[in-house]
């Protein structure tokens, strides 16, 4: 693991961070393979992270001498089979400037201490299976692979031909 470098600060993301949260995402979209189809603006990051009320996300930067590194996206849900809530990190990010200075582990040692302090059982996340270097360096931190849950998506057309094309109530198929 890098060491952590001399400064380096992790603290929860406000809404005067938005600009350098969406860089950090587009970034992560370009290198993740999806940013033709990343759709998340200012306005978005408002509304869903800081416009008060029931937040759809939290996220913590890591910064040194007052330059954004890193973001850790991540979620809750309160209610599992656990009967604990589990901390999803939906977004892990370093920028080219902040690697090997410690940020990713900085950013998942903030999380692995949130997660705690909310009581949950678990924190969990998704890896790209050709993404090496991110496995190494969770496997590092002692994260292991689920190898007992395979991900399944619907995407738009999945979920309207599901849901049946033209139903207004939700209801599988009905038609009005």
């Amino acid at each position: 693991m890098s060491p952590v470098a001399a400064g380096l600060v992790v603290r929860d993301a406000t809404a005067a961070d938005i600009p350098a949260l969406l860089g950090l995402m587009r970034g992560l979209a370009a290198y993740e393979r999806y940013a033709a189809d990343f759709q998340v603006t200012e306005a978005v990051l408002l509304a869903q992270g800081f416009a008060g009320g029931a937040r759809d996300f939290e996220a913590l930067l890591a910064e040194e001498a007052g330059a954004v590194l890193g973001m850790a996206v991540h979620y809750m849900v309160p209610f599992t089979y656990r009967a604990r809530p589990t901390l999803y990190l939906k977004e892990l990010y370093v920028a080219e400037a902040g690697r090997d200075r410690g940020a990713g582990a900085a950013l998942m040692t903030a999380l692995a201490r949130r997660a705690r302090a909310r009581g949950c059982a678990l924190v969990k996340w998704q890896v790209a299976r050709w993404n090496a270097g991110a496995m190494r360096f969770y496997e590092r931190l002692g994260a292991r692979p689920d190898d007992g849950w395979v991900d399944y998506q619907l995407d738009a057309a999945g979920i309207a031909a599901l849901a049946g094309a033209g139903a207004r109530d939700g209801a599988p198929g009905r038609r009005d």
